[in-house]
This record gives C-alpha cells, sequence and structure tokens, in this order.
C-alpha cells in the first residue's frame, strides 16, 4: 500500500515538472539553429580532426568538403589544442572559381576537452572593392596625365614657334582641345563621384519625356553635324516620369554622343519611348561598330572602352557609359542593352513613369490647357506609341 502511494505521488511531481515547463525550443536548439543560420562558415572539431558540427555556410565557402574539413584548418586545429591559443589562417579556395568566395579568413578558437572551432568568414567583396579602387586611382591618374602632359608638350612646340604665326594657332588649337577634353574628364568625374554609391534621388519632380528628349538632342546637334549623321526621333510621347531633369538630360546626352562617336559617317541614329510595365523606355539605336557579346558586360565599367583607338580619335573620356548607370539606378531603374558586330546597338534607359495620384482629377486640369479634341486623340497616340516600340527594330524590337 505504502509503494503504491509514493509511486503516485512521484508521478503526479513528474506531470506538475513537465506542466511547468515553458512551451518552445530548449537552449541546446536554439544554439543549434543560430549555427545554422550564420552568415559564417562554422565547424567543431574533436581531437581527433573530425568533425562534430558544422553549417551549410561552411560548404559554400570551402571549409568543409566531403563531410571533411579543410586540411589547413584541422592541421591549425591540431595547433591550437596543444598550445590553448586562438590562431587565424588564411582559408581562400587555392583556384579560382569566378564569383565564388575567393578571400576566406579563418580563426580557430580551442573550447577545452580537446574540441575547437573553426569560424571563417568571406572577405571576398571587400577585396573586390579594394581592387576596383585600385584601378579607378590608377586609370584616373592615366587619364589625367595624357591630356596635361599634352598640353605640356604643345605648350613647348608653342613658344619654340613664337615667331611663326600659323604654327602659333595650329599648336594653339590643339592646346584648347586637350583643355576642353582634360575639363570634360574633370567635369564627369566629379558627376560619377556624386551618383556613385547614393540612394535613391529623395526629392522627385515630375519630368516631361519629351522635353528631355529634346533637350538632349539640343546638346548634341553639333556633334552629330559635324560626323554627317542624322538623328531622328518618333513622335512626343506625352509621358511623364519622377526624376532629376537635369541628370537624366545627362544620361540621354551620354548615350546619343556614344551613338554619333561609334557610328560611320551618313549612318542614322533613332531615339524611341514607350510606355511598357509601368516603366518609361527611351531607347537610343544606331547602325554603328556594335559591341563584341564578351564586352557588352564591361561597357558600363568606368574608363572601359570597347574600341581604344576611336575612343582616342573622338576625346572620349570611358565615363559617359558609366554615369548612365548610376543615374538610373538613381532613379529606381536600370539601363539596358542590345549589340551585334556589324549591325548596332540600343542602349534603353528605364525610368519608373510617374503615376498621378488623382486620375480623376487629371482631364479637368489637362482641359484648361488643352483643347478638348486634342485630349481625346492623346491616349491613341500613345498605345500607338507602344505597339510601334514592341514592332520597330529601333526599339523594342531589338532588345
Amino acid at each position: 500500500m505504502a509503494g503504491a502511494v509514493v509511486g503516485y505521488f512521484l508521478a503526479r511531481a513528474r506531470t506538475r515538472r513537465e506542466e511547468v515547463r515553458p512551451p518552445g525550443p530548449t537552449v541546446a536548439e536554439l544554439l543549434e539553429r543560430l549555427v545554422r543560420s550564420s552568415n559564417n562558415g562554422i565547424v567543431v572539431l574533436n581531437r581527433f580532426g573530425d568533425m562534430v558540427l558544422h553549417n551549410p555556410r561552411a560548404y559554400e565557402l570551402g571549409l568543409v568538403k566531403v563531410n571533411q574539413a579543410d586540411p589547413r584548418a584541422r592541421k591549425a586545429a591540431e595547433q591550437v589544442v596543444e598550445t590553448d591559443e586562438a590562431l587565424e589562417i588564411d582559408l581562400s579556395p587555392l583556384e579560382a572559381r569566378g564569383r565564388q568566395p575567393e578571400a576566406v579568413l579563418g580563426q580557430v578558437r580551442p573550447l577545452g576537452d580537446g574540441f575547437t572551432v573553426v569560424e571563417a568568414v568571406d572577405h571576398s567583396e571587400a577585396i573586390r572593392l579594394e581592387a576596383v579602387r585600385r584601378d579607378f586611382v590608377a586609370n584616373v591618374s592615366h587619364e589625367l596625365k595624357t591630356p596635361v602632359g599634352a598640353i605640356a608638350l604643345l605648350t613647348e612646340a608653342v613658344l619654340d614657334a613664337a615667331e611663326d604665326v600659323a604654327e602659333v594657332r595650329r599648336f594653339g588649337g590643339k592646346i584648347l582641345r586637350e583643355s576642353t577634353r582634360l575639363g570634360q574628364l574633370v567635369t564627369e568625374l566629379i558627376a560619377l563621384s556624386r551618383l556613385q554609391g547614393a540612394e535613391r534621388l529623395p526629392d522627385l519632380n515630375v519630368v516631361e519625356v519629351d522635353a528631355v528628349v529634346r533637350e538632349a538632342l539640343g546638346r548634341t546637334t553639333l556633334s552629330a553635324e559635324s560626323a554627317d549623321i542624322r538623328i531622328t526621333t518618333d513622335n512626343p510621347s506625352g509621358l511623364l516620369i519622377e526624376g532629376d531633369r537635369t541628370l537624366l538630360v545627362t544620361a540621354l546626352s551620354n548615350l546619343l554622343e556614344n551613338a554619333v562617336a561609334y557610328s560611320p559617317a551618313g549612318s542614322p541614329v533613332s531615339i524611341s519611348r514607350r510606355l511598357a510595365d509601368g516603366m518609361v523606355e527611351i531607347a537610343v539605336t544606331d547602325r554603328g561598330i556594335g559591341i563584341a557579346e564578351d564586352e557588352q558586360q564591361r561597357v558600363f565599367e568606368r574608363f572601359y572602352r570597347a574600341d581604344k583607338a576611336r575612343s582616342r580619335a573622338t576625346g572620349g573620356t570611358g565615363l559617359g557609359l558609366a554615369i548612365v548607370k548610376h543615374v538610373a539606378a538613381n532613379h529606381g531603374g536600370s539601363v539596358g542593352l542590345w549589340s551585334r558586330q556589324g549591325t548596332g546597338s540600343t542602349f534603353t534607359l528605364r525610368i519608373p513613369a510617374h503615376v498621378s495620384p488623382e486620375p480623376a482629377t487629371e482631364p479637368a486640369r489637362a482641359a484648361k490647357t488643352s483643347p478638348a479634341p486634342r485630349q481625346e486623340k492623346t491616349p491613341e497616340r500613345t498605345q500607338r506609341l507602344v505597339v510601334t516600340g514592341q514592332d520597330s527594330p529601333d526599339h523594342g524590337g531589338n532588345l
């Protein structure tokens, strides 16, 4: 009888303890989740170098291969067990694997009782950024050195030919061209430094696409006439976008100047615009030399030139398309490229369209500034532009 009573009370106490236990995961389960979700590769080794615990990130960083820890990590773990001191090691892949992690730094720490933990951190992006910075400084130094050196040499030539008026004028013209190129390079560097890394523009104004096209055409008229190239456009669209008008005109002007510079004399350059999926697309198409497929991903890099000889002849800085890319990104848009060697190229600037907060009041506002018949034709014209953009080889057909 006494044994039954004792058993009853023991069972009741066990039930109470289970009822008191709070619901949810245990501390050990939370620790396991923490290890598995960590952005760093984590491996726990015993005194024999065998894995006790690891997370998926360790596989991605190459810390674990074929269910075994990297031999470098195992060797370092043996040393840490002997010295009981943390150790840093290089766990970077021994073979290049493209965009895979290429700079991995590991830290091995003792856990006691012969156990060690290896934590690997991916520093690849920092290494890439540092390489880009070094390239940028080297490129800027080279690009600035070229016109400065040319101006110095031409100035010496002017001094030597001071008595020859014709030579002075000839060298003076060259000095003017080099100084103009230098000023343009500095201006574009300043513009790029302001754009790069900036977030989406906080103060956006409603901008007329047609006004941006007209102003960009005005800036490019002189160079187009000098190159014997006629720039054609489609009909006014009436489309609106949100952004900075000055930056948008600069971006479109750069695309037009690029098309003119890389097109043979007498070839056409065209501009088309349309609305697609809430984005306004402004496409610049040329019938120039085209861009090789393996170079199309690099043309938006700073100072990269697909045809270096032609760039030197036209005085290009190599920053125009980089500025276009950053202007598009700062407006929440993008820039696309279609190109084929010997056929030409199409650069498409995509910017989010302006959406009126009060569409019901828009017709009444428009009626004050435009006659009623014209307002009735506007939707039809806009729709026709969309269809034309999809079918025309100067626009969507090439994209």
